[in-house]
């Protein structure tokens, strides 16, 4: 069964709460469609920012991918589901009053997981999905847990009798004028590390109460000269941005920085079984020193420092999202 069986409305559920963020101009939504569970989260940039994609893993789904973006969306529903980009489009095409300048184009880039694995329908995020998330957008408080991207995301899938759900998380930080903040929808094959170095989600054996890391089940399985058939369609989508101001070359290299931390929090992470991409934005608003050695004012940052404020947002994000 899929969308054309259910009469589906766009709902915008609530799950474990809120995390709030001051950053203007930085508005983020969400919907679902119940049925499913499914949805998809948008992040909205009204005035638009330079964009880095860095994707990973052997298994991504993704489109525009564009190097300057108005919105991101971040969707369930595998392929199917870049139809909520679509409707991202079609709804900022709305905006502007279906002005077709080149200059004046809208332009979107999103990526989806495969949430299908926890489910037993083919309920997808379409473009009427796309749109009611960007409507619901608004600036200072993003919702978390089975909601959005996350309505049916699901972590440590060495076992389908092992896999717990997650869900969409996000953090944000700010020392003195520069801001982060990440929105992650976690639907990985691994499993989830706090910083205890604790598994915290995923891989969950019912009979001993005990999570494992996957490696443990492989040492065992090759040590018995015996097949492990993992969960296959895994991903985890992320959306980071900052206020910082960086050239092209240093926010690709925030985003690649940023995008390799995560595997503190998930482990392992970037399999061939996963299609991981992660968006690094810049609004560019503030200025780091032109030569951070040797200033002492409060801004005295550079790249690499930005990027690893922004790795430690990612990991509390990861975490959020585990519940």
């Amino acid at each position: 069964m899929s969308n054309a069986d259910f009469a589906l409305q766009p709902v915008h559920g609530t799950d474990r709460g809120r995390v709030a963020y001051d950053f203007p101009g930085v508005l983020v939504g969400t919907a679902e469609y119940a049925e499913g569970p499914t949805g998809a989260t948008v992040l909205s940039v009204p005035r638009g920012a330079r964009t880095y994609a860095d994707r990973r893993g052997g298994a991504v789904g993704a489109s525009g991918l564009y190097g300057f973006n108005h919105a991101i969306c971040l969707a369930g529903g595998s392929v199917y589901g870049l139809s909520a980009v679509a409707g991202v489009s079609e709804a900022l095409f709305d905006v502007v009053d279906h002005r077709a300048g080149f200059d004046e184009l809208q332009l979107v880039s999103g990526a989806i997981i495969y949430d299908y694995s926890v489910r037993e329908n083919g309920v997808f995020p379409d473009a009427a999905l796309g749109r009611a998330a960007y409507g619901a957008a608004r600036d200072g408080v993003v919702e978390v847990g089975r909601v959005g991207g996350g309505a049916a995301a699901s972590a440590g899938k060495v076992d389908p009798s092992r896999v717990e759900f997650t869900g969409q998380g996000a953090a944000f930080r700010q020392v003195g004028d520069v801001k982060v903040l990440v929105v992650t929808v976690l639907n990985p094959y691994g499993v989830i590390v706090d910083r205890e170095g604790r598994i915290v989600r995923g891989n969950y054996d019912e009979r001993t109460g005990e999570r494992r890391h996957p490696a443990a089940d492989y040492e065992e399985a090759i040590a018995e000269t015996r097949l492990v058939a993992p969960v296959s369609g895994n991903t985890t989508i992320t959306a980071v941005v900052t206020n910082v101001r960086l050239s092209d070359t240093d926010l690709q290299q925030f985003a690649l920085q940023v995008h390799s931390s995560m595997h503190r929090g998930i482990q392992p992470f970037h399999t061939s079984m996963d299609g991981d991409t992660l968006f690094a934005l810049t609004t560019d608003e503030v200025d780091l020193p032109v030569d951070p050695a040797t200033s002492r004012g409060r801004l005295s940052l550079n790249p690499t420092a930005v990027a690893t404020l922004a790795g430690e947002t990612a990991w509390d994000a990861i975490l959020c999202a585990a519940g």
